[in-house]
């Protein structure tokens, strides 16, 4: 991804993020105060989620706002890590806010709670709207950053808490049985955690300086042995700073010149989205250090 595609995206999803906060932002006083009013976990629930919401829109737009900042000395690749670090913290928030439903859910099985189903009702089908409006603007940035994807994610978890919510209500107000409540509450916790999961994966692999997900290391070291001027590779290296800003470094060996071995590998590092290619030439029959039997 170049400077500029980078630089455009960021903008974008900055946009995308403020609108989202301000509709969520505005919404989550009224839900809370009609959650504890209904008496409803399910609506509660929503709640809870449509907070984490706030917060996790609020830390992604700070990520983006502070990655746009340039590189400096203390700073090589610049602060873009920091939606990385934002889409970590708001996984791990979100997945926390799931296993504290499933528990609150059990806790209502056992001591069922009377629901209000009218506030639950119209509280639950505002907030649909809210979260199908903030979800469609999150939708594209969703793709391409995992500090996106963090804070669509949450708006996600709210939208079905909202649809089940209304569900609720519904079956509640026709059935008179309260335990729908927080049944549906703990299927809403279900649907969170294993998508929260994977996506606390992801980040945390960026973090470590993993392999980018869906790129495989021996494909691609075969793609770099299979250049005619290319007799070897080892200490090669592929991570990522943030979401689709992808780094190699590696030793190659050759007895061509190195412009022309640099470009080649950087023509095949293109084809993996790797963009930020750094090359170390070294000549047939060089002995390796203790470093590169490590790494070969």
């Amino acid at each position: 991804m170049s400077e500029h595609s980078h630089a455009h995206g960021a903008a974008a999803g900055a946009r995308q993020l403020t609108l989202a906060l301000l509709l969520t932002g505005s919404f989550l006083i009224v839900e809370v105060v009609y959650g504890l009013l209904s008496g409803s976990l399910a609506l509660l629930s929503d709640a809870g989620h449509m907070l984490t919401d706030v917060m996790a829109l609020a830390l992604s737009l700070f990520a983006l706002k502070l990655g746009q900042r340039a590189a400096d000395r203390r700073r090589t690749f610049g602060y873009r890590r920091a939606e990385i670090l934002a889409a970590t913290v708001n996984a791990a928030a979100l997945f926390a806010v799931g296993l504290y439903i499933l528990i609150e859910a059990y806790r209502r099985l056992q001591e069922p709670v009377d629901v209000q189903t009218t506030p639950m009702l119209i509280v639950a089908t505002a907030g649909l709207i809210i979260n199908l409006i903030s979800a469609r603007i999150l939708t594209q940035g969703s793709q391409d950053s995992l500090n996106i994807k963090s804070a669509y994610l949450e708006v996600m978890g709210d939208l079905l808490g909202s649809v089940a919510v209304i569900v609720g209500a519904i079956l509640i107000r026709f059935t008179g049985q309260s335990w729908i409540d927080p049944v549906l509450g703990a299927l809403i916790g279900l649907w969170v955690l294993p998508r929260t999961w994977a996506l606390l994966k992801a980040s945390v692999n960026v973090l470590l300086e993993g392999v980018p997900e869906g790129l495989d290391l021996d494909t691609l070291r075969a793609d770099l042995l299979a250049l005619p001027e290319v007799t070897g590779v080892h200490d090669l290296h592929v991570w990522s700073v943030t979401s689709g800003q992808h780094s190699l470094t590696a030793h190659v060996v050759s007895a061509a010149s190195m412009p022309l071995v640099q470009r080649q590998v950087a023509d095949i590092a293109a084809k993996y989205e790797i963009d930020h290619v750094t090359v170390q030439i070294e000549p047939p029959g060089a002995p390796l250090s203790a470093h590169d039997h490590l790494h070969n």
